[in-house]
């Protein structure tokens, strides 16, 4: 009598879905659950993996460095030079210094703009 129930019951677990699992994503045959069992989710841990690491061994200068620091080129540049001037010698280039009008670029309007002084308003209109 108990297997007959128990067979019964897996029938209709069989037919009668849960409401989720009529529509959505979840009814199609091929969805699988995103959270993965605990079986199957660590099978071992990271920190005693089955085989051993296989570190090739050779002559040190054939080895490649793979040191980030040592290949780094930006650091590889010559150190900026800075110079500190003192106010003396601030005001002794100022004195040698002579600016003339060629040092200075030509201004884009050469001529001079003609207002009509006749316009109502100054020109503006309201």
């Amino acid at each position: 009598m108990a297997s007959g129930a128990k067979s019964l019951i897996q029938t209709l677990r069989r037919h009668i879905k849960m409401p989720w699992e009529i529509t959505g994503p979840a009814s199609h045959p091929e969805y699988m659950d995103a959270v993965p069992k605990a079986t199957e989710y660590r099978i071992f841990s990271p920190a005693t993996p089955k085989e051993e690491a296989i570190v090739p061994t050779s002559l040190p200068e054939t080895v490649f460095d793979i040191k980030y620091f040592a290949r780094d080129q930006r650091r590889n540049r010559p150190p900026i030079s800075r110079t500190f001037l003192k106010k003396a010698d601030v005001e002794k280039m100022r004195k040698e210094k002579i600016f003339a009008l060629d040092d200075f670029p030509r201004p884009y309007l050469t001529a001079k703009v003609e207002e009509d002084e006749n316009a109502i308003g100054g020109g503006y209109q309201k």
